[in-house]
């Protein structure tokens, strides 16, 4: 058993389709944080009741 909270199938093919809006790069999904981050773009996208915000102005800076 992990500490990491299950994420339903669903969601995680979900997140996996989903690319940066500023690079179209592969996203990696933070479970603690809860955010999705673009290495390439150094921002990190947050996810808010379940629903990934991939506004660049509502994402943090890495």
């Amino acid at each position: 058993m992990t500490d990491e909270p299950q994420q339903p199938l669903h969601d995680r093919r979900m997140l996996e389709a989903l690319v940066c809006p500023v690079t179209q790069a592969v996203l990696t999904y933070d479970a603690e944080r809860q955010e999705l981050i673009s290495r390439a773009a150094s921002l990190a996208f947050p996810i808010r009741d379940g629903i990934p915000i991939m506004l660049v102005s509502e994402a943090r800076q890495i």
